[in-house]
């Protein structure tokens, strides 16, 4: 087990580290592009060009940039923003981080729970209305938009019946922090999350519910039954448990992506500034620290979510360990 933590955690090293080269040679290093004529400005003249390329390393060999762009991006933390002039790019990364950690872990405790209970039910219910329902209703929250959810969601509780009892307690658009106000923390993320969780639970109790139903068809359910183990100790026991591996699979790769940044729209709906709308922003003007530091902290979520995964793969099946 150990051996198996090692070379995972060693892969997700030289991953990052790839990742974060990758990154760097496509927003400094492609050929015609010139990060200095950004920073100088329009109309500048080579002088200036010339002076803001040696302020800021870009007139040195592309390896000596990187090793530059690296150490002041993680090292000394001083590297700043193109656009945004004095804007430290590490401290807006780190202030965005808790909106966006906020949004997708309340909206993740959604879609677990809502998909583990439609695919559970939807599964023992094989066939029957039930299902049916469950079903159509998850092909539903599959198919709406998000942005489009969230829409609509704002035109009922901020506008048409914001002031009657239902969504009277439904504060304005933004992001109150947990340490100041945990009661308004959750009142401005509620709608959020079950906005963002409706296509989840959908998703994932619809894939939670065929892999059950095939998994009830293998042997050793039937060995399970044939000992007189009763139907739903089964099906929650020995069933559910096995079905869990793809369930478990996609949520961590879903989580690191939405943590990464991929809930951009219900940040950009709810006017909540996160990861996502940092990054939508910086690529409105181009300010290639900025970008630099949002993809290597996105890729950083999505790596260590399948770090993760791979570690809950090797407690839940003992032959995930096997390190070749």
């Amino acid at each position: 087990m150990l051996a198996a933590l090692g070379f995972r955690l060693g892969q997700m090293v030289l991953v990052m580290f790839g990742i974060s080269v990758v990154a760097f040679l496509i927003f400094f290093g492609t050929p015609g592009a010139d990060p200095s004529a950004r920073i100088a400005g329009r109309n500048a003249s080579q002088e200036t060009l010339a002076q803001v390329r040696h302020d800021f390393g870009l007139d040195r060999p592309l390896p000596v940039q990187y090793g530059l762009m690296m150490d002041r991006l993680f090292v000394s933390r001083d590297l700043t923003s193109f656009v945004n002039r004095g804007q430290l790019v590490v401290p807006t990364v780190a202030s965005a981080i808790p909106v966006t950690l906020s949004l997708v872990g309340g909206a993740a405790v959604l879609w677990v729970l809502g998909g583990l209970v439609v695919g559970v039910i939807a599964g023992a219910t094989h066939g029957t209305f039930i299902d049916r329902a469950l079903m159509i209703l998850s092909l539903v929250g599959v198919s709406v938009p998000v942005f489009w959810l969230g829409e609509v969601a704002n035109l009922l509780t901020q506008s048409r019946w914001h002031d009657t009892w239902l969504f009277s307690w439904v504060p304005p658009l933004g992001y109150i922090a947990l340490t100041e106000d945990p009661w308004g923390w959750f009142k401005a993320l509620i709608i959020p999350w079950i906005t963002l969780a409706t296509l989840y639970v959908g998703l994932y109790g619809r894939v939670l519910r065929a892999s059950l139903i095939e998994m009830m068809q293998e042997d050793f359910i039937r060995t399970a039954r044939a000992k007189g183990i009763g139907e739903r100790r089964v099906l929650l026991h020995h069933g559910l448990r096995t079905s869990l591996v793809a369930f478990v699979t996609m949520f961590g790769l879903d989580f690191g992506a939405l943590v990464g940044g991929g809930a951009l729209l219900t940040e950009v709906v709810f006017g909540l500034q996160g990861v996502g709308k940092l990054t939508y922003e910086a690529l409105q003007t181009l300010d290639l620290p900025m970008i630099l530091a949002t993809v290597i902290y996105a890729a950083f979520f999505v790596v260590l979510a399948n770090f993760v995964v791979d570690i809950a793969f090797a407690i839940i099946d003992p032959r995930a360990r096997d390190v070749r």
